[in-house]
């Protein structure tokens, strides 16, 4: 809000400096956000919160400062009250106005005035210039001065353009047409409030006047117009038809009720002060909906408890009357009745950050209270996602952070049997659906660093997926290029399945688990986005708990990955993985005293068996001594029968208690081979 300083002292005596006001409304919430000088004068330039509509005038920025200052402010209201009166009574023209939307339509005032178009004075025209207004004529040049002094928006109509004439403040009729101010044909839906005369359109309420009957250099009679409308239904509209004005922005923040009448009075007045024109009849006062303004008890220890700091009494009641309101002492506090301008003031909450604002928060102690209780425990996921986050940066991967939001196109294959969670207003189709996988958002990031030359790209996201069912937190992975960092020590290799598979495992270890991993079945999610031999799902017991493997061509193609790149991609359900409403056990062991016996052995098995289910079966069944099982080594060809498999198996053998005989590594070596001969069909070569 631009604001000038001459123009403001109209309304408050303050001999300070325009720096000085800027830094003291600052203090009080109006931040300064510019200062220019004008020869003599001076404009301020307020940061005016949308909750603060009072403020977007002359006279709302100079009741803040004789509030800040403990000046007397010359209410409008009080001056002008001479001239309403004589005004509400006079005889003369008169205009039938009748309210057809009183629920959106609360109050509208009409008046009739005999005009003499021409250009406005110099001093009205270098105010309005001054705060980025464009003087037009005289007419349009009050109503104009009017919004900036008073912050009520008001409009003038040609008389003779009415027809009726008569003003019909109506909802628009459905295709209805109305060619605006700015020139453009609008065409209006039934949510939509207009001011007709007797036959059509003539201005969209609270936006924007309509071309048909606007002033001209021929007009010798007008229609004033100050009125409150729904703020709902203004930025509705506005938003709606892409409009956006002055008079919009402030009725959509929400007008002042009781300002209609007040604003009419000034017009009228400024239109005689200028020698434009003269009020021709009395105003006309249509309001379906008087104004009731609110009250609210403000109990004095309230206001400790809530700044914790004491406000003499004297000093909540001069605050709260300088900024308007109507205090009344009571039995250990205060009953406040609110100004119809401040209608961002509902609760004594409201009332103690006005007390707060202008006794100075700068006084408010620097001690905190005391404690009372304990705090409430943090989230058990903070720390579950810090250590999962801690393996992920240990194993190499860079943290991303995608949207929320995706195109529904990329969501599509991620779905496993519900609809996409779809947005009722999205930005843009970029920005459709919630994304039921965090892959998505990984694919593209991997896209977006191959666009820019980059090679090797490991990537992780902890994250919120959603779906019909409701939200849960998942790891994704994304690996392209690289299995270890380009050195000359070493050969080059891309990473592979086991590459995943591995972060994925020791992810899983570091929370207590241990995972098995099993082809997907068919039609599932990950059959559904992997390439088939080479995709997995991750089970925890017989729980399901992620996937991994390596991304269909067309998945990678959809976010513009290169056709050539092999992207390895995994997700796991971390609310699955490790739920936080279980109680982790951990149990300390000490270091082995005694030596370890390690057995190579080499067993032909089905090639269709896969070696972790060689393993498992190990494992569940193996002897106590058995520390650890292996695979080194796996052959197929000569000398090993057709549909079978050699693979090579290391066993690691140690005891808490002794050292191990020769005798007893070998009973558990062949212990080991006839299990796997029975269960799985295993010839030991």
């Amino acid at each position: 809000m631009k604001v000038l300083l001459s123009w403001v002292r109209e309304f408050v005596d303050i001999d300070e400096s325009a720096e000085a006001i800027g830094r003291k409304l600052s203090m009080r919430g109006l931040a300064l956000e510019g200062l220019e000088p004008h020869g003599t004068d001076a404009l301020l330039d307020f940061d005016v919160t949308a909750n603060r509509p009072d403020c977007l005038s002359m006279a709302g920025i100079a009741r803040e400062m004789a509030a800040a200052y403990g000046v007397p402010f010359r209410e409008p209201a009080a001056r002008l009250a001479p001239q309403l009166s004589a005004a509400m009574a006079r005889g003369g023209a008169s205009l039938p106005i009748t309210i057809e939307a009183p629920d959106l339509c609360a109050r509208y005032v009409g008046a009739v005035a005999d005009v003499a178009m021409g250009p406005s004075p110099a001093w009205l025209a270098e105010r309005l210039a001054s705060c980025g207004v464009r003087s037009i004529s005289n007419v349009v040049d009050v109503t104009n001065y009017v919004l900036l002094e008073l912050g009520h928006p008001m409009h003038a109509f040609d008389y003779m353009r009415l027809d009726g004439p008569a003003i019909v403040v109506r909802p628009a009729r459905t295709g209805e047409r109305l060619t605006t101010l700015d020139g453009k044909p609008r065409t209006l839906a039934s949510d939509m409030l207009v001011i007709a005369d007797a036959s059509q359109a003539s201005a969209i309420g609270g936006v924007m006047g309509g071309a048909e009957s606007e002033v001209s250099d021929a007009t010798s009679r007008i229609v004033f117009e100050a009125a409150w409308f729904k703020p709902q239904s203004v930025r509705r509209t506005s938003r709606a038809l892409g409009l956006r004005t002055e008079a919009s922005v402030r009725f959509e923040r929400g007008a002042d009720l009781t300002a209609p009448a007040l604003a009419m009075a000034r017009a009228c007045e400024l239109l005689e002060q200028i020698g434009a024109g003269t009020l021709a009849g009395p105003f006309i006062d249509a309001c379906p909906r008087p104004y009731v303004p609110g009250t609210i008890w403000l109990a004095e220890p309230r206001i400790e408890g809530l700044l914790g700091m004491r406000v003499p009494h004297a000093e909540v009641r001069r605050i709260l009357e300088a900024l308007g309101f109507e205090v009344q002492p009571g039995d250990g506090g205060w009953t406040v009745r609110v100004p119809g301008w401040r209608v961002d003031v509902h609760r004594n909450v409201d009332l103690i950050e006005e007390i707060g604002r202008h006794h100075g928060f700068e006084h408010l102690p620097t001690t905190f209270p005391g404690v009372q209780q304990a705090p409430a425990p943090s989230d058990p996921r903070i720390a579950r996602d810090a250590w999962v986050r801690q393996v992920a940066l240990a194993s190499g991967f860079s943290e991303a952070i995608s949207f929320a939001f995706i195109e529904a196109r990329h969501a599509d294959p991620f779905l496993d049997a519900t609809p996409a969670v779809a947005l009722a207003n999205p930005l843009s189709e970029k920005f459709a659906v919630m994304r039921p996988s965090l892959v998505p958002g990984l694919i593209a990031a991997v896209g977006h660093n191959r666009r820019h030359g980059q090679r090797d790209i490991q990537l992780f996201e902890i994250g919120t997926r959603f779906s019909k069912q409701g939200e849960s937190r998942a790891l994704g992975l994304a690996w392209t290029g690289l299995a270890t960092p380009d050195h000359w020590s070493g050969a080059r290799r891309d990473a592979d399945f086991f590459d995943i598979k591995g972060v994925v495992e020791a992810i899983a270890a570091h929370v207590g688990v241990t995972l098995d991993v099993d082809p997907p079945a068919a039609g599932s999610l990950p059959d559904r986005v992997l390439v088939p031999g080479r995709a997995a799902v991750v089970r925890r017991d017989t729980e399901i708990v992620g996937w991994l493997g390596q991304l269909q061509t067309v998945v990678a193609d959809a976010h513009e990955v290169p056709a050539n790149d092999v992207v390895w991609a995994a997700e796991v359900d971390l609310d699955r993985l490790a739920p936080t409403d279980k109680t982790a056990v951990l149990l300390a062991v000490p270091l082995p005293r005694y030596p370890s016996a390690v057995r190579d052995i080499a067993l032909v098995v089905d090639e269709s068996l896969s070696a972790a289910s060689v393993r498992g079966t190990i494992q569940s069944h193996a002897p106590d001594t058995l520390a650890n099982v292996v695979e080194f080594d796996r052959y197929q060809g000569k000398g090993i029968p057709d549909g079978k498999v050699s693979l090579a198996l290391r066993l690691t053998f140690q005891s808490a208690e002794r050292t191990l005989t020769d005798a007893e590594v070998e009973g558990a070596t062949t212990q080991v081979v006839e299990l796997l001969a029975r269960e799985c069909g295993a010839v030991r070569r």
